[in-house]
């Protein structure tokens, strides 16, 4: 069964649905790998990011497993079977959009932002610190400080935009930081959060909004290196390559 080209608005879901049938088709049988990223998204004709999140909805339905350093392995081929999906949108696309809106509303924070709200802002990243080894604390605490950042615009639809935004992190989003959500990251996302405190108490808007630009960039190059290391293991004895970026 030849591969067909995805149009890039179908996103990760229809290309999970080909890999699914592939796989039901005998074409991959159980125990096998699948072809590498950059072969996929190539054959599809969509970017790597999409064939990344559709892998890790076929991982959500058992179809295939994610061993990092090694590769995607399929791990059963039934007729019926069909990969998972969440309501919401995938991962990439939801930092897409999250760095759109929450780069001006950094913007707009640093114009408006009173001194307890700077305040708690700084405060939020000190607990980021102190709880960097606590994932579900570390999580909550993420959230906080962009609801108080939203907050410190003054606009409460901006509040309810980054609430929003923060509840559409489903499982797809979930299976992805599992596999690639290391603790340099952790460590990052307090320099981040850092950074964009300071500019906001600096009242420097331009400031505010690069520094939330490129968390939110850092965010995604970290999501997308964390396949890409399965690939370079061949060439480093079998061991992903944890390089800094």
């Amino acid at each position: 069964m030849p591969l067909q080209l995805v149009e890039p608005k179908r996103l990760y879901r229809q290309i999970a649905d080909q890999l699914a049938q592939l796989i039901a088709n005998g074409e991959f049988p159980a125990g096998t790998r699948l072809p590498a990223e950059r072969e996929l998204a190539a054959s599809f004709g969509v970017s790597r990011a999409s064939v990344r999140e559709a892998i890790i909805s076929l991982e959500m339905s058992g179809l295939v497993e994610v061993r990092v350093g090694t590769g995607i392995f399929v791990t059963q081929e039934e007729a019926g079977a069909r990969p998972r999906g969440d309501a919401g949108p995938g991962p990439f696309e939801l930092l897409a959009a999250r760095k759109l809106l929450e780069g001006e509303i950094a913007a707009l924070a640093a114009r408006n932002a009173r001194p307890h709200q700077v305040e708690a802002l700084q405060r939020s990243v000190k607990r980021l610190e102190r709880d960097v080894d606590d994932f579900a604390a570390r999580e909550s605490e993420d959230r906080d400080f962009h609801l108080l950042l939203a907050k410190a615009t003054g606009n409460g639809s901006l509040e309810l935009v980054v609430e929003g935004l923060w509840n559409q992190r489903a499982e797809l989003w979930g299976r992805l930081q599992r596999h690639f959500h290391t603790n340099d990251l952790a460590e990052r996302t307090i320099r981040d959060h850092a950074a964009i405190a300071d500019a906001v108490e600096a009242k420097n808007p331009e400031r505010a909004r690069a520094a939330m630009h490129r968390h939110l960039s850092r965010v995604t190059r970290e999501f997308q290196r964390g396949v890409d290391q399965t690939a370079a293991s061949k060439s480093t004895g079998g061991k992903p390559n944890h390089r800094r970026t």
